[in-house]
């Protein structure tokens, strides 16, 4: 947010948690998904990588 790492989302859940954190409330994982706001590298809200 604003160029600062907030942490590290594994899955859909952990960036709608995240979000909240940032004064984003009331965003379910759904409003994520569908968000015009946030921008998909590499597939969409459904692929995530592997934990390490």
């Amino acid at each position: 947010m604003d160029s600062e790492t907030l942490g590290r989302a594994y899955n859909l859940h952990n960036l709608s948690v995240f979000l909240e954190r940032a004064s984003m409330e009331g965003l379910d994982e759904v409003d994520v998904a569908d968000s015009p706001l946030i921008e998909w590298h590499g597939g969409g809200p459904e692929v995530w990588l592997a934990m390490p």
